[in-house]
């Protein structure tokens, strides 16, 4: 596949690379609903909500990543996905990840409705839904 033929893809967390290559397409949630990056993808830049991005590479592997919120970057075949957290799903222990999820419920259960519970409660339910995407294929 030649360079023009393929976006360059940079996941970034606040504290590493999660993850860097080419690839084919980007899907991602912003705060306007899902959006999918295809080559030739107009300059766009969007705010992401906590979610799964969802980079299918030009090997034909899945890479899905779990990011709890950030920002999107398109422009000349280049993607920057940059958030505070990331996490490949492969990294992801889905018992860890509902353990967290529920620990998060439990706090907004309770009423402790802070941002950072709040926060903690979309950045585990973005990793669970990683976690199972990644096992279902």
């Amino acid at each position: 596949m030649a360079e023009g033929d393929a976006l360059h893809v940079d996941v970034v967390a606040a504290d590493r690379r999660v993850w860097e290559g080419p690839a084919t397409s980007v899907i991602a949630r912003t705060s306007e609903g899902d959006v999918g990056i295809l080559v030739g993808h107009e300059p766009f830049l969007a705010v992401l909500v906590p979610c799964v991005v969802e980079i299918l590479t030009t090997e034909g592997t899945r890479e899905i990543i779990a990011v709890d919120g950030g920002f999107l970057s398109v422009a000349q075949n280049r993607v920057a996905v940059l958030s505070q957290f990331g996490r490949l799903a492969r990294e992801i222990s889905i018992r860890d990840a509902e353990h967290e999820l529920a620990e998060a419920e439990k706090h907004l259960n309770a009423g402790d409705i802070e941002t950072e519970n709040y926060q903690h409660y979309l950045r585990a339910s973005a990793q669970l839904r990683a976690a199972q995407r990644a096992q279902s294929h």
